[in-house]
């Protein structure tokens, strides 16, 4: 089991940054690769960006790349999503989720565990 816990939402205006932080504690984190998802109201959770645990590779939603950035650090147990120049359609849930897939996947269903979220409001 691993348990994921998200931190860093909050309010921000438009052209702001947010940091938002992936815990995560239970068997080696280190193995999973970690996604970040978000769920606007009315809408399906989607893809924002994922990290893989081997080479740190990354891959990113065309709507976020060149403004978020994601990283992690295995010793702290922690990924983060750096979101800069954030926008009001950013608006969303954003969740962390981990996987023992071992190339990076983008679908919901491909992803084990789950945190709860964490509110991100962007303010136009």
């Amino acid at each position: 089991q691993v348990q994921l816990v998200e931190s860093g939402g909050g309010l921000v205006q438009a052209g702001g940054s947010l940091r938002l932080s992936c815990a995560a504690s239970g068997r080696t984190f280190s193995s999973y690769a970690v996604g970040w998802f978000r769920q606007a109201p009315g809408k399906e959770r989607e893809f924002v960006a994922a990290i893989s645990w081997s080479d740190s590779s990354t891959h990113y939603a065309d709507s976020v790349k060149g403004r978020f950035t994601i990283s992690r650090d295995n010793a702290k147990n922690t990924v983060y999503l750096q979101m800069n120049t954030l926008k009001p359609e950013d608006t969303a849930v954003y969740y962390c989720a981990a996987t023992l897939a071992t190339i990076l996947v983008v679908r919901t269903f491909e992803y084990d565990y789950w945190g709860q979220g964490t509110q991100v409001t962007v303010s136009s």
